[in-house]
């Protein structure tokens, strides 16, 4: 296969790069969700004791802000960890790095940064048009 060739997947080799790259945010994200579950079980277990009325309403009003930011993140996180599997599967499957709308590879630099990404640039900016 000469360079000039237009390539339409990445090497296995390549694929055991990404993949470690993937495994490791994987680590990285569920520790960081654990984290966060552990934070919102910790704000619902607080604030049992009963004090001044008023400010307990603006204590709870602040806990209730937390809590649902917290959420979100989780969320957030978990929904990443998804993503970062899918991505997985793919490696798997051999078809990891090809763009779903362009069926081109998307270039490396793209993937280290955004490795659950199933789109090329070209394809992420049309769609934002």
């Amino acid at each position: 296969m000469s360079e000039k060739a237009e390539r339409t997947r990445y090497s296995d080799a390549e694929l055991k790069e990404f993949e470690e790259l993937i495994l490791s945010k994987i680590e990285k994200a569920e520790n960081e969700l654990k984290i966060l579950k552990e934070s919102l079980s910790r704000s619902s277990d607080s604030g049992t004791d009963a004090t001044a009325s008023s400010s307990k309403v603006l204590e709870d009003g602040a806990d209730t802000a937390e809590k649902e930011n917290l959420n979100q993140l989780a969320a957030r996180q978990q929904k990443f960890i998804n993503n970062l599997e899918s991505a997985l599967v793919r490696i798997k499957n051999r078809t990891y790095g090809i763009c779903r709308v362009t069926g081109k590879l998307i270039s490396k630099e793209r993937l280290m940064a955004v490795p659950h990404t199933t789109l090329s640039i070209e394809a992420k900016l049309n769609e934002n048009q």
